[in-house]
Parts: C-alpha cells; structure tokens; sequence
C-alpha cells in the first residue's frame, strides 16, 4: 500500500526558513544603504537651488556678486528633516557644503556627514580646462560642478582638472555615483 505524504518534513521547512534568513542578512543591510542614500539625495536636490544662486550671482557681478550671495546664503542657511544646514564657508569660491543631519539620515556618523559641490569654470572648446570659480578672473564660461563626498574619482575621469576639488567626508557607499 502507497503512503501519501501529508504536508512538509521538519528537514524540508528547516531549509526553508535557513534561505529565508540567509537572503535577509544579506539585504537587510543593502535597503539601509539604500534608505540612507534617499535621504542624502535629498541635500543634492535643496543644493539645486544655491548652485543656481551662484551661477546668476557669478554672471551677474562677478566675485562681489558671488561674495554678496554667500553672505546671504551663510546669513540663513537652507535645512530639512535631512538637511543641517547648506553653506558657503569659503569666501568667493563658490563652493558648496551640505551638512546632513546625523540622526534622521540613518547609519552615517556626524563626522562623515558632508557633501562639497564646487564649482569649475569651463571656457569651452576642445582643448579648454575648466578653471576653479575663484581662479577665473577675466574667463567667461558655463559652470561645471563636481560633487565630493570622501572621494571625487568619477568626476576626476570626467576631467582631470577636477582633481583639485574639495572632497567632503562622506563615506563612498552612502554617495550618490557621481559624488564617488
């Protein structure tokens, strides 16, 4: 006589329940990198609008222009739920800090909570080399902007003339790619 099996032997759900805890420990920690990386775009989207602030404030009047809106910007600087504070702390370079709050973004450390925007000058054409904002004295141009948590590297393979960016303190695996 045939035996018909009723349901799941203890090896079998064993197995189961073994790749089920397997697969979390794996993605567990990848969604928080995930979570974190959210909310620090969040600091790139509130420094969309300083980067505009600059690039009008450059064209407009120049380094008295650009001096005039960092002053405005470091007077009342911009912040979220996310977001500590956007500065500007380098006179007359243009150059952007964005300071995330610690203790709402997730795993990230206060001392490896910023992201540096800094602005280049780039004159055009095919041979040009774009110029720090604050070395660009008499050369008109768009505005190239490299972002830099700990490392700038992907925008260093961009253009080599990026190398000379300011790097921020935030760690690789919580920066967007192209502040890697």
């Amino acid at each position: 006589m045939k035996k018909i099996q009723q349901g799941f032997t203890l090896i079998e759900l064993m197995i189961v329940v073994a790749i089920v805890g397997i697969l979390a420990a794996v993605a567990l920690p990848a969604y928080q990198d995930y979570t974190v990386r959210a909310k620090v775009s969040e600091g790139l989207v509130m420094a969309e609008g300083v980067k505009s602030g600059v690039a009008e404030a450059w064209a407009a009047d120049g380094a008295t222009g650009l001096t005039a809106f960092e002053k405005q910007i470091n007077d009342t600087p911009p912040a979220s739920k996310y977001v500590s504070n956007i500065t500007m702390p380098n006179a007359g370079t243009g150059q952007i800090h964005v300071a995330l709050n610690a203790t709402t973004v997730g795993t990230i450390k206060a001392a490896e909570n910023t992201i540096v925007l800094t602005p280049f000058l780039n004159p055009g054409g095919a041979a040009a080399v774009p110029v720090l904002l604050t070395g660009a004295t008499g050369v008109t141009g768009t505005i190239d902007w490299v972002c830099s948590g700990e490392l700038h590297d992907n925008a260093t393979k961009r253009n080599s003339a990026f190398g000379a960016a300011a790097s921020g303190t935030l760690k690789a695996r919580f920066a967007p790619s192209e502040c890697k």
